[in-house]
């Protein structure tokens, strides 16, 4: 008998017999502009980043397809009448990947990682607040002042296994700016319903579902392959060609041919995230200028008429292809309903150079300026624009657009916050503008507060930060908002900086996968389905 007559001989046999064949292995494979550097949940503030993660790590919360939030490995939590202590439940029977039991020990280590020196979450957890055992499943966490939304962010503050930790010598936290990998930035140890099967950083990353999770499974799928593609015109072929099913972003310019394909189509939809400019305000000499002696971006002028030097409805429908909300403020308006009260200054060049001259730059100046290039919707060529622009105005911009891995080290705190003049994108954890105000307009001048952990120029007023510490722990939400927009009326008149835009989302995502879209922008594939 020969081999496939063998073969086929065993395959009838199995048939007859009525045992079930192995079904198809389902693997979905996603393809991103941007590479996942460390598995450390806590090395980088960043949304790609953090979704990566939110597979394998969890928080005390969760945030469902709504973005509304729910019980995570806290079942449930109580706050005291004077709102100065909150009584975690912790869920019972759950255990990390290496199989340890999950309890009140991992809490209180990843509370006390998160808000040490290299962490890029410290703003997640109060940096007063004490926490304290009860029991294996029963934290009280003590804080000095009321903080009625301070489980807002906990879905993306990931708990980490104290033994692990411990074991493999990672207690601290991995920094951006690390140049040498630690064993958390290379492995990984959660609760979530996928484990990381292997990791080569800038190549590939395999997942596996969890058979063990503590949840219930919402996805079909046996792995996941995800393959950082840096150039656009690969990550759309791939998609087309069905190399991969999900691709993020889109290139603008694709969009209409992606949607026109027989294999694939864009989910598109509002994004909660906002992209601007800042410039830093701290230094008394510039890193990067040709103006020794002083910092021009001190001078409120200066950052007047950079801002009335962008043409922002270009940027729209030039580099944007019209996917894209032009914004007033440094939150979206979807999170805050009094965002319609403000308005944009006016593109006007001639104002721009008055302001320069009147700030003692008439001939403008010479300036360096941070950029990532595999970040965000179209950031390096969003960019190249806005260099164009200065230099109708005499400003000259020395543009160092780079990978995000790079980027961010370079300018966060654990890189010392090393630029001039920068493009980011900031979506709140909180949903929340208490978030912004605090996190990203909030002067950094204690080292003891976490207070502007992302304020990389260290924008600062002292009336804003007490305005912003009123409003957290304000409950009349009408004296909150109106508060809040006291506070962006501070921030804008110092033209503290330069908001652009809420970009749009799209996704390519193959006609056999359906996925769950929300506005935070995080590709969550545990809800994935696919078709084979």
């Amino acid at each position: 008998m020969t081999m496939r007559s063998k073969f086929l001989a065993a395959t009838v046999a199995t048939l007859m017999t009525g045992a079930a064949l192995p079904a198809m292995a389902v693997t979905l494979r996603y393809a991103n502009q941007g590479d996942l550097k460390s598995l450390d949940p806590y090395t980088l503030n960043e949304t790609t980043t953090i979704a990566h993660h939110g597979h394998v790590y969890e928080g005390l919360t969760k945030r469902g397809k709504d973005l509304k939030i729910e019980p995570g490995l806290a079942e449930r939590w109580e706050i005291s009448e004077d709102g100065l202590t909150w009584r975690l439940f912790l869920r019972k029977n759950v255990k990390f990947h290496n199989g340890n039991p999950f309890n009140a020990d991992d809490v209180i280590f990843s509370a006390t990682r998160v808000r040490a020196q290299g962490s890029n979450f410290q703003t997640r957890v109060p940096s007063g607040s004490e926490w304290v055992k009860v029991d294996d499943y029963t934290v009280d966490v003590k804080l000095k002042t009321p903080n009625p939304i301070m489980n807002a962010q906990w879905d993306t503050w990931y708990i980490m296994d104290k033994e692990w930790s411990e074991a493999n010598n990672s207690v601290q936290p991995t920094p951006a700016a690390a140049t040498t990998p630690s064993y958390a930035s290379l492995n990984a140890n959660g609760t979530g319903p996928f484990k990381i099967e292997s990791h080569q950083p800038g190549v590939k990353t395999v997942f596996k579902p969890n058979k063990d999770w503590w949840g219930k499974a919402e996805h079909n799928l046996d792995e996941i392959v995800f393959t950082p593609i840096a150039s656009d015109a690969t990550r759309v072929a791939a998609l087309l060609s069905g190399e991969v099913d999900v691709i993020e972003p889109v290139p603008l310019q694709d969009v209409q041919r992606v949607n026109s394909s027989a294999n694939a189509k864009v989910q598109a939809g509002p994004e909660l995230r906002t992209i601007f400019l800042g410039f830093d305000q701290t230094r008394d000499e510039l890193l990067f200028s040709n103006v020794k002696g002083k910092n021009p971006f001190k001078d409120k002028r200066v950052r007047e008429a950079f801002y009335k030097a962008i043409d922002i409805e270009t940027i729209k429908s030039r580099v944007m292809r019209g996917m894209a909300t032009p914004s007033a403020l440094m939150i979206a308006p979807q999170l805050f309903a009094h965002s319609k009260d403000f308005e944009r200054p006016k593109y006007d060049v001639e104002a721009a150079k008055k302001l320069l001259a009147d700030a003692g730059y008439p001939n403008g100046f010479e300036v360096g300026m941070d950029c990532p290039n595999d970040r965000y919707v179209n950031d390096e060529a969003i960019c190249q624009a806005v260099v164009g622009m200065l230099a109708r105005v005499g400003v000259k911009v020395n543009l160092m657009a780079q990978p995000k891995a790079q980027y961010f080290a370079k300018v966060l705190k654990s890189g010392n916050y090393n630029t001039s003049f920068y493009l980011l994108g900031w979506t709140p954890g909180t949903f929340d503008s208490h978030n912004v105000l605090f996190d990203i307009q909030g002067c950094r001048d204690n080292p003891q507060s976490s207070r502007g952990e992302s304020n990389l120029g260290n924008y600062c007023n002292k009336k804003h930060d007490e305005l912003t510490d009123k409003i957290l722990v304000e409950s009349n939400k009408e004296k909150r908002d109106q508060m809040i927009k006291e506070a962006f009326k501070i921030s804008t008149e110092d033209y503290a900086y330069i908001p652009l835009h809420q970009q749009a989302l799209a996704w390519g995502v193959s006609n056999k996968v359906s996925l769950v879209q929300r506005a935070d922008n995080q590709v969550l594939l545990y809800w994935a389905q696919k078709k084979e």
